[in-house]
């Protein structure tokens, strides 16, 4: 679901109690669409995120620290410029639009007072983060909006703001519940959740089913609606609007089978019955940092990492494409006996067969019956013999040849998803570099004359710490997978993978002792989650010694084999996850 204005009220008076008189400390701009403010009071720090993403616009306070750029853009430089030092000294909300506006207060290079204003509108792929001056004159914004993209409103250096068309619908702040409740029961050829969704400002098509559907429970029209319906719609309207006024609401996230987070709100919902489950958050800036924690990331990492993705993607259908050509060649290859006996058969038989003929009737000695074989009119029967004889040896050496070649086409291609796999996981432009340094050794890559020489440090693996204490070591990458199994591994530690499928090398630093069966669980997990199969709800893990492993001669990356092992079903859990590496920083 979109942040819609009803939650965005009660948001921005959670953001009000914490970051009011807060000073902006740093500024940051993870990606194209996101800015991230530090911000300094008195009890410590916290982060802000601002976020114009067409799939998931919000704002709220955040505990990811997502890694940011080596070189801040243009307009990181200038909120830098604006708003470093300046104190937060209000935010607020357009009626329940979906619109905040954050003000700020500081100085001026040579120390003269200034005010600016964010204006953080959350509305879909229209969605912007504009800085505004105390003048009212848009000084930048996250996405510039010019003549041809809107002929209604533009967003421009030195144009003045003004606020996006008004949808006149009701602020039930400002209006009666009764007259909230006319205007409804005025749609009458309208379902009760679409005149609500109509009528009152800032309501989600969640919010509006919940009520529409505690009101009569088939969602039927306006028009035919009991008297008891309707008192009790004037119930639920009065309800809500005593929440919003009295900011009396505990926030919600909804989760499908197998923990899949599906929706979020600012009370309890039921419409869904037993297949969803709501689970109660501390706080709505948690709420929403932990539904879109993973669709961020992986809209950040798909920002930063279109272009290779494009580029191994292109590799993939190429070389998928080769492979096929080389099957149906080897396909074809099943035929060359056939086509040795018709040389055979024309060699036995040239002596009673006449040049110029287009096909030769002879017995076929290995069945017994008649036979007919194509041949060349301007060749005679031996040549024909012989260019059969031609054909089944080239189909021979084809048939050796196609077999290796198609062996190393897949293992090439396994490789390339397996780098696929490392990209789409990569949590940040380091990793992402590590990644194109291995793609540069393979070949894939050309080195620009200017990266020549330059090498990203490596990064360590990731590190958690099981339950039951063990260091656990997840490789991030290809080349650091082979590094952490043949040279950081000891050869009694513990090793894990997702079967069958490109994913991290888990190691379990196990110091000669034997792995207690919740760590086992623990590591198959990690191996779960750090492999394709992440967003699956069970995946198969091979885990074995790392003595087991051996490493091909001219392998690519990352490739290991292994006869002993066994195997578990894991479940990938992000929130095991990110409690055992907590557990590593404490």
């Amino acid at each position: 679901m979109p942040l819609d204005g009803l939650t965005l009220h009660f948001l921005k008076n959670e953001l009000s109690a914490a970051v009011l008189g807060s000073r902006v400390d740093k500024i940051y701009q993870p990606s194209r669409d996101e800015l991230v403010f530090l911000l300094r009071t008195r009890e410590g720090s916290m982060r802000l995120l601002l976020s114009a993403s067409a799939n998931c616009p919000r704002l709220h306070l955040t505990k990811y620290a997502p890694e940011n750029p080596a070189q801040p853009p243009m307009l990181c430089m200038l909120l830098r410029k604006n708003l470093s030092g300046a104190v937060i000294t209000d935010i607020r909300q357009q009626g329940l639009d979906r619109i905040v506006f954050i003000d700020f207060a500081g100085t001026n290079e040579i120390g003269d007072k200034t005010s600016f204003t964010l204006a953080v509108e959350i509305m879909a792929k229209h969605s912007n983060i504009i800085l505004v001056n105390e003048n009212g004159l848009v000084t930048d914004s996250v996405k510039r909006i010019d003549m041809t993209q809107s002929s209604v409103r533009q967003i421009l250096p030195g144009t003045i703001y003004q606020l996006p068309p008004s949808q006149n619908k009701l602020n039930i702040l400002q209006t009666g519940a009764e007259a909230v409740c006319q205007s409804v029961l005025s749609l009458g050829g309208k379902r009760l959740s679409g005149a609500l969704l109509e009528t009152v400002e800032g309501m989600s098509p969640l919010i509006a089913r919940e009520i529409a559907l505690s009101v009569s429970p088939d969602d039927c029209q306006v028009e035919y609606l009991t008297e008891t319906a309707k008192q009790k719609l004037l119930s639920k309207i009065e309800t809500l609007k005593n929440s919003l006024a009295e900011n009396n609401a505990s926030p919600f996230i909804l989760k499908k089978d197998e923990g899949k987070l599906f929706d979020f709100s600012f009370t309890d919902i039921t419409q869904y019955g037993f297949s969803v489950e709501s689970v109660k958050m501390s706080g709505f800036s948690e709420m929403l940092d932990e539904f879109y924690y993973e669709k961020d990331l992986r809209e950040r990492t798909r920002q930063r990492s279109s272009s290779l993705l494009k580029l191994l993607g292109n590799s993939v259908a190429r070389l998928s494409r080769k492979i096929e050509t080389q099957k149906a060649e080897l396909k074809e290859c099943e035929n060359k006996d056939e086509i040795r006996k018709y040389g055979e058969l024309l060699l036995a038989n040239q002596y009673s067969l006449t040049k110029g003929a287009p096909f030769y009737d002879v017995l076929d000695y290995y069945t017994g019956e008649n036979i007919r074989i194509k041949a060349d009119p301007a060749l005679s029967p031996g040549a024909n013999a012989q260019k059969y004889f031609k054909e089944y040896r080239k189909l021979k050496t084809a048939e050796q040849l196609l077999g290796g070649l198609i062996e190393n086409g897949e293992q090439e291609l396994a490789y390339l998803e397996s780098v696929i796999d490392s990209v789409e996981r990569a949590e940040g432009f380091t990793e992402l570099s590590e990644i194109r340094a291995e793609l540069y050794d393979s070949g894939y890559l050309r080195r620009a004359k200017q990266e020549k020489g330059k090498r990203p440090k490596p990064m360590p693996p990731l590190e958690y710490i099981s339950d039951d204490g063990y260091r656990i070591l997840v490789g991030r990458n290809n080349v650091q997978n082979d590094a952490l199994t043949f040279r950081t591994a000891r050869k009694d530690d513990s090793w894990f993978h997702a079967s069958k499928m490109p994913g991290s090398h888990v190691v379990v630093c196990g110091e000669g002792e034997i792995i207690p069966e919740t760590t086992v669980r623990q590591a198959a997990a990690l191996a779960a989650w750090h492999s394709s199969g992440r967003y699956s709800s069970r995946v198969p893990v091979d885990y074995t010694e790392v003595r087991e492993l051996k490493k091909p001669a001219g392998a690519k990356p990352g490739k290991v084999i292994y006869h002993t092992y066994n195997t578990m079903w894991a479940v990938p859990d992000r929130t095991l996850c990110e409690r055992l590496k907590n557990k590593n920083k404490q």
